[in-house]
C-alpha cells in the first residue's frame, strides 16, 4: 500500500515572538511576527495496514508501540504517547497504520519543532482519513489546540505557519483573526548571514511565556511597555523583510534582546549570555534568542567574512553549530 511520507521546516522567529498567544495580543492593539522556515524538518511516514492494528515508531523518543485497534491505543498511559494520541482522538481513524516520526530539531531548541511535527501528522492524516482542510488557517486552528491539550498551557500560533509554508512568514494579529503573508528567500542575503547555534540547555516556552501572560493579565505596567515596544520592533521587522533590507535586522534584534529581557530575564540565561559575548567578539553583529528563550538556540547575524571565526569560536567554547539554513516557501 501506498506510504504517505510528509516532512515540514521548522523555524527561527525574527521578531514577535510570545505575542502571538491570544488575547495577549489584544492588549497591544494587535501585533505582527516574522518568522524564517528552515531546512531542519520534522517528519511523519504513514504507511496503510490491511487490518485494524497501529503502529507507532518515534525515533527521537525511542518508542515502539503496536495497538490491535485504535481504542486499545487511545487508552495508552505512557506520558509520552500525548502527540500521538490527541491526534487520533481528532482523526478516528477507520484502518491500521503504521507511523514512523522523526525530527532534526535538538530537543528543546526553541525552533518550533513540536509545532512542526503537529502539522506533518496533520498532513500525513489528512490523506489517510480523506478530509482535506479548507486552507492554511483551517490547519493552524486545529494545530493549535491538539498543541494547547497536549501541553495544558496556552499556546500561540506563528509556529505553525512557517511548518505549513515554508518561506519568510508575516502574520498580522487582529479583531479580524490572523493574515498571512508568505516570502520568498531566494536570492537574499538572509541565508549569507544566518548562523544557527545551540546553547546546550533546553528552553522552555510554555513557561516564561505564561508567566508574560499572567502579568499582562493583571495589567503590569512593566511588561505591556515591553509588549508594545516589541510590536514596534516586529513591525519594523516586516517593513525591512518585505523590502530586502536584510542588513537593517542587527540593529532590530539589539533592540528585540533589550526589551525581550525586560519582558522578563528568564528569556536569557547563563549559556546565552555567554554566547552572545564570544560571537560578537568574533565578529558576528547581532544574536536573536529563537523562541522563548531560556536556552535552546541562538540565531547569529554574521558577515561571510567573519562566518568562519565566529563558528570555531562557538566550538571552541562547547556550543554547536547546527547546519541550518533558510527554506523556500513550499509548493504543497
Amino acid at each position: 500500500m501506498k506510504s504517505f511520507l510528509i516532512q515540514s521546516p521548522t523555524r527561527v522567529d525574527l521578531a514577535g515572538g510570545t505575542l502571538d498567544l491570544w488575547p495577549l495580543y489584544l492588549f497591544v492593539g494587535g501585533a505582527t511576527t516574522v518568522n524564517v522556515a528552515i531546512d531542519l524538518y520534522t517528519k511523519a511516514e504513514l504507511t496503510p495496514l490491511a487490518t485494524t492494528e497501529i503502529e507507532l515508531i518515534s525515533e527521537d523518543l525511542g518508542l515502539t508501540r503496536k495497538f490491535s485497534s485504535l481504542m486499545e491505543c487511545l487508552i495508552d498511559p505512557d506520558p509520552r504517547m500525548n502527540l500521538l494520541n490527541v491526534q487520533l482522538k481528532y482523526w478516528r481513524p477507520l484502518h491500521g497504520f503504521r507511523l514512523t516520526t522523526s525530527s532534526m530539531s535538538p530537543v528543546g531548541g526553541g525552533l518550533g519543532a513540536s509545532s512542526s511535527l503537529t502539522i506533518s501528522l496533520l498532513k500525513a492524516f489528512q490523506f489517510f482519513c480523506g478530509k482535506q482542510f479548507v486552507d492554511t488557517h483551517d490547519m493552524v486552528t486545529v494545530a493549535h489546540n491538539i498543541e494547547a491539550e497536549v501541553l495544558n498551557t496556552p499556546t500561540g500560533t506563528q509556529d505553525y505557519y512557517p511548518a505549513a509554508s515554508g518561506g519568510v512568514n508575516i502574520l498580522q494579529y487582529s479583531y479580524s483573526g490572523i493574515s498571512h503573508e508568505v516570502l520568498s528567500v531566494d536570492h537574499t542575503d538572509l541565508a549569507n548571514y544566518f548562523l544557527l547555534v545551540h546553547t546546550g540547555k533546553a528552553h522552555h516556552s510554555g513557561i516564561n511565556n505564561f508567566e508574560v501572560m499572567k502579568k499582562a493579565v493583571n495589567k503590569d505596567h512593566k511588561t505591556i511597555h515591553a509588549l508594545i515596544k516589541l510590536k514596534e520592533i516586529a513591525e519594523e521587522t516586516a517593513k525591512v523583510s518585505r523590502a530586502g533590507r536584510w542588513t537593517q535586522l542587527p540593529a532590530l534584534f539589539r533592540d528585540e534582546y533589550k526589551w525581550r529581557i525586560e519582558l522578563s530575564p528568564t528569556f536569557s540565561s547563563p549559556e546565552i549570555e555567554k554566547l552572545a559575548e564570544l560571537s560578537l567578539q568574533a565578529g558576528a553583529e547581532a544574536v536573536k534568542i529563537c523562541g522563548a528563550g531560556g536556552g535552546g538556540c541562538v540565531l547569529i547575524w554574521c558577515p561571510p567574512s567573519q562566518r568562519e571565526g565566529v563558528t570555531k569560536a562557538c566550538q571552541a567554547a562547547g556550543f554547536p553549530v547546527l547546519a541550518a539554513k533558510p527554506v523556500a516557501p513550499l509548493t504543497i
